[in-house]
């Protein structure tokens, strides 16, 4: 999984059973009729060209959303009509050096020397052109990489105008992103909260803000982090004002039991605190029932 909308899979062995790009199809119309989400499928020896691939497959409406670019032929020509700044990771500062040295397209950057490339910009460049070679430089995740942050936020249906919904919106951010932290095995010491009202009313009085703040020492305990959230919020908040966004952000993460202690520290964890959160997550994800704490309402 490379990003919310986006995924990588390894075909190996597919072509020998079926076509690829009916299998693309079979992918495309599964998701499609599961979910709801039209989605485009790009096929290729690497990572670079799959997403060529993807980006053709959304562009040129000919190809029905699927584009197998595993013959080198049909590559070379997708390169040629692509511009280089198109290139997945080659952004605007470094796609006006590229055309200052005369490689205006993918299929220029292709048959460029690697080495040279490697000489002028970097080993990641360098990369990239053998992946438009074909040369599979990136490998397939199979484990996630751990977040580095984990945000949870959401627009009102209605606009929130009094503290104490705030709180209660703010508090039930927070407590989703403490389970999320605890799935993810880590705990945070950085949190930040925001609120804002909605910059596409023009008539009526905007107003915006957020708050970062360091725990005393890395947590995924949902009290401590209400807390603390609860604690911002009575900073940043203003009444008279019609708000229609708010939001929690955890970073700064580490895995459990590793953060060292300064010389002058002397936090102490909440007893039995890992027991509690434990009990709290195996009954919400259980069916059997819910859990929450008083600060997120009643609903």
């Amino acid at each position: 999984i490379y990003s919310i909308d986006e995924a990588f899979l390894d075909l190996t062995g597919v072509q020998s059973a079926v076509s690829l790009v009916d299998f693309g199809q079979q992918v495309k119309h599964t998701i499609e009729r599961w979910i709801g989400i039209a989605v485009c499928v790009g096929i290729a020896p690497t990572k670079t060209l799959a997403k060529l691939a993807n980006h053709a497959a959304k562009k040129y409406t000919a190809t029905g959303g699927v584009v197998d670019l595993t013959h080198p032929s049909r590559q070379r020509k997708l390169l040629a009509l692509t511009p280089v700044e198109d290139i997945w990771g080659v952004g605007n500062r470094i796609s006006k050096r590229l055309k200052d040295m005369g490689i205006h397209t993918a299929l220029d950057l292709a048959d460029t020397s690697a080495k040279s490339i490697r000489k002028h910009f970097s080993v990641v460049l360098e990369r990239t052109v053998r992946e438009l070679n074909g040369e599979a430089c990136m490998e397939l995740e199979q484990i996630p990489p751990t977040k580095k942050q984990i945000i949870c936020s959401r627009s009102f249906g209605s606009r929130v105008t009094s503290r104490m919904h705030m709180r209660q919106a703010l508090c039930e951010h927070v407590t989703r992103a403490a389970e999320k932290l605890r799935k993810e095995r880590q705990q945070a010491k950085l949190l930040s909260i925001f609120i804002r009202t909605s910059p596409f009313q023009n008539n009526v009085p905007q107003y915006r803000n957020g708050l970062t703040a360091k725990l005393p020492r890395p947590t995924d305990d949902t009290r401590d982090l209400i807390q603390l959230t609860m604690v911002l919020l009575e900073q940043i908040w203003r009444d008279g004002y019609d708000y229609a966004k708010a939001g929690v952000v955890l970073s700064d993460f580490y895995d459990i039991g590793t953060y060292q202690l300064g010389l002058f520290e002397n936090h102490i964890e909440r007893s039995n605190s890992r027991q509690l959160m434990h009990i709290l997550d195996t009954i919400n994800h259980s069916g059997q029932g819910r859990l929450f704490f008083a600060r997120q309402g009643v609903t």
